[in-house]
């Protein structure tokens, strides 16, 4: 139980580690379309389906006797959109108009493109790598603290 807890806050942190750009007072924030364009080329527009195909299965897991027509409905109820409107304004934060435009022109490039075809396997053994990276500090973690309950239960009071 605790094993699992801390390999799920590592991850946590690990996945949380990615950098953040401060915009500047003087900057124009970058405009609903030109953080749309982003998201469209990156795919992150797509962003609650794939969530939701993600999490479904972990939440079958905990609703076993939840009918397949239920997550059926619950699929539906997925709108995009809606989540994009609470995403864009996150954009809007940490980018402006200039950081996204040149952005948008790196994905449209050559190298952008490929990154934009990697961008998922590379996510997908990062978070394989986090994952083991994780376990094994818990496990280092849980077989110290094993040791020092040992050592105070044997210990002469």
């Amino acid at each position: 139980m605790i094993h699992s807890k801390l390999i799920h806050l590592l991850v946590g942190v690990v996945l949380s580690l990615t950098p953040f750009y401060a915009q500047s007072e003087n900057a124009q924030p970058a405009t609903k379309e030109s953080i749309q364009t982003l998201m469209q080329t990156t795919g992150a527009e797509n962003m609650a389906q794939q969530m939701a195909t993600q999490i479904i299965p972990m939440l079958k897991k905990l609703v076993p006797e939840a009918p397949d027509r239920f997550w059926d409905d619950f699929f539906k109820e997925i709108n995009a959109e809606q989540i994009n409107e609470l995403i864009i304004p996150i954009y809007q934060k940490y980018l402006t108009e200039q950081d996204v435009q040149a952005i948008n022109a790196f994905y449209q490039s050559p190298v952008g493109q490929k990154l934009i075809r990697v961008q998922p396997q590379i996510s997908k053994e990062s978070m394989i790598a986090g994952q083991l990276w994780g376990q094994q500090i818990a496990e280092k973690v849980i077989a110290k603290y094993k040791q020092q309950k040992q050592q105070q239960e044997k210990a002469p009071e």
